[in-house]
């Protein structure tokens, strides 16, 4: 055990809440010496353990990364208040939970950006791991910064603390990655060299301090343009071509600490083409890759014998459309009902097979279904090409009741593009009717929850143009809804409307922001995405201090001729196609799925035979 090992264990860790989340061994932790590697990654989640490690994308890393000989892959997550104050009264540096590496002492700091707002948070982890976090400030003694994830594909409000994104698929691109860092480490490149042979060879890293944005003077972007030669631009994301051939986690780390998600996890397909043009993941992660079933029962059997949970969750951005999801459902229930564990989906698409999917679903603990019918009116859901009808909607609702199903939830976003009162109204009174519909037949009314979330305008999306609402308006929505839902059994749950406003400024920011990111942050602000942690006024005061009008990024309208922050980056759709659904939103006419209609030349993929492929 190391000095400062024993240390926090023996003078920090009693005097804390939740001290397993600091202490690492975890069942199938990777341990390994750092002398016998090459590259010293550590795997940053800039968010509390709870929530990290119930996210696959960390074990996917974790796993991809230890399995090379030559690299050791240790992780550290965001602490809390109370961890953070004792850490730097006594001036302990953040480390990693394996082996109490300290993250300066890496070669290399990979954040996993899933959610703007815990962006403060990889500042406060640079800060307490004595990194500067301006990355224009670090020297060669120390670690390269990289960050990935869901955000990086529009990374400009975080630009100035990052010296390499990596965009797109990790599976994909991490290797190369890391195979060109080892060869690098052993030259004699300078820190600047080394991030140059790095955006020259990897075509998915995108290096900010290599290209600079110029602006008008109305403050939107003139241009973004390459530093130097030969560097990728746009920058491409990288996309796993076969889920079957990449790697997946079979020796997941299991938590001693109640995570947020306790439970396998499989992806049995990634992308989807159903098109909804406020989906920043359905436009992105184009085509639709799906496991083979034979794939996915070897995956749940063996990592079902390597941790012994008791739930299966089956996850894709749209299970429902899983094509081989009924001889799935067969194959899952054949071999885990015997063994009780319950098979569970995220949320069920609505569609006219969704009243076959309740029976499907053999479970032993039956909680809720979840589904997101996003908006309760036909002329709203055109606009948003959810092409879903309430048919569908109450026919699998009876169906689930039938089968024993007690509480429905139900996922709706406010503030769409055109949307009216009675577009809110229609919301309550579809909560009423499902509710109906179990005393219908069973004789009481049903449990509903509703969750209701502002719309948030992403980039790389048809809606990207769109503004926000005000603040004001989601204040009045609240109101109506509070006031037409009186049902006890109706639970209504709304999102932070200025929570939402504060994601929508960085999901379409420009590299400005970075100064009040860093402002914010000395103020006080972090772990933004919590309730009980989020300062608003702290955001306002930063906007006021730096000088730039927060308005600006959320609640205007985009012309059609204006360059975005983030139209350097290439997730494979183009912008004409973005356009053009964009265009049809306001006619409210509806694209259908490419995998069963004609191809919608989104540019995501390349179209042969019928079928797409990356």
């Amino acid at each position: 055990m190391n000095n400062l090992k024993t240390f926090v264990i023996n003078n920090i860790l009693p005097l804390i809440e939740m001290p397993g989340q600091y202490t690492g061994g975890e069942w199938n932790t990777i341990v390994k010496n750092h002398a016998d590697v090459s590259v010293k990654f550590a795997l940053a989640f800039p968010d509390t353990y709870s929530i990290g490690m119930s996210h696959l994308g960390i074990q996917i890393i974790y796993g991809l990364l230890n399995k090379r000989k030559d690299t050791v892959c240790e992780r550290v997550f965001a602490p809390l208040e109370d961890m953070e104050s004792l850490m730097r009264s006594h001036k302990i540096p953040l480390f990693s939970l394996e082996t109490y590496t300290p993250l300066k002492e890496f070669d290399i700091i990979g954040f996993s950006l899933q959610y703007e707002l815990t962006y403060t948070n990889v500042l406060n982890m640079l800060s307490l791991s004595y990194i500067p976090v301006f990355a224009h400030e670090r020297d060669e003694n120390d670690p390269l910064i990289i960050a990935g994830g869901p955000t990086v594909i529009a990374p400009e409000s975080i630009a100035d603390f990052i010296d390499v994104f990596l965009i797109g698929d990790g599976e994909e691109c991490l290797p190369d990655f890391i195979e060109l860092f080892k060869n690098l480490k052993r030259g004699s490149l300078s820190r600047k060299e080394k991030i140059i042979t790095i955006a020259r060879s990897i075509k998915n890293a995108y290096a900010p301090s290599l290209y600079n944005a110029s602006h008008r003077q109305d403050d939107t972007i003139e241009g973004m343009s390459p530093l130097i030669s030969d560097i990728p631009f746009p920058v491409h994301s990288a996309s796993v071509k076969d889920l079957n051939k990449t790697y997946y986690p079979t020796k997941p780390v299991i938590p001693y600490v109640k995570t947020v998600h306790d439970r396998i996890t499989i992806e049995v397909m990634r992308g989807c083409t159903q098109g909804c043009r406020f989906c920043q993941a359905g436009m992105s992660k184009r085509p639709t890759r799906p496991r083979t079933i034979e794939n996915i029962l070897n995956l749940a059997e063996e990592i079902y014998a390597n941790t012994g949970h008791n739930e299966i969750s089956l996850a894709s951005l749209s299970i429902s459309d899983y094509p081989f999801l009924h001889r799935l459902m067969e194959e899952m229930n054949r071999v885990f009902s015997p063994k009780y564990v319950n098979i569970s989906f995220p949320s069920l698409r609505v569609n006219e097979h969704l009243a076959l999917l309740p029976s499907m679903l053999n479970t032993v603990r039956k909680s809720g279904i979840t589904m997101a019918p996003e908006a309760a009116t036909p002329i709203l859901r055109k606009i948003i090409n959810k092409n879903i009808r309430n048919e569908d909607l109450y026919s699998g609702i009876k169906e689930a009741y039938r089968q024993g199903w007690n509480l429905i939830k139900l996922y709706f976003m406010v503030g769409l593009p055109t949307e009216t009162d009675e577009d809110i109204d229609a919301i309550a009174q579809l909560a009423y009717n499902v509710s109906d519909l179990k005393k219908s037949i069973k004789g009481s009314w049903g449990e509903v929850n509703l969750s209701i979330a502002p719309f948030v305008p992403k980039a790389h999306t048809p809606f990207q143009w769109y503004p926000m609402i005000t603040l004001q308006r989601m204040k009045e929505i609240k109101k109506m809804l509070l006031e037409k839902i009186r049902r006890k059994c109706i639970h209504v749950k709304f999102h932070n409307a200025e929570r939402s406003v504060l994601e929508g400024i960085f999901a379409r920011g420009d590299r400005r922001l970075g100064k009040v990111i860093y402002t914010a942050w000395q103020d006080g602000c972090k772990f933004d995405a919590w309730e009980e942690h989020f300062k608003f006024q702290k955001w306002l005061e930063a906007f006021q201090k730096v000088g730039i009008d927060w308005t600006f990024y959320v609640h205007r309208q985009r012309s059609e001729e204006e360059v975005f922050p983030w139209d350097h980056i290439s997730c494979g759709v183009v912008k004409s196609f973005l356009m053009n659904e964009m265009h049809k939103s306001i006619n409210r006419e509806i694209t259908s799925d490419c995998r069963v209609d004609e191809c919608t030349e989104c540019g995501g993929c390349v179209r042969s035979s019928n079928f797409c492929t990356v």
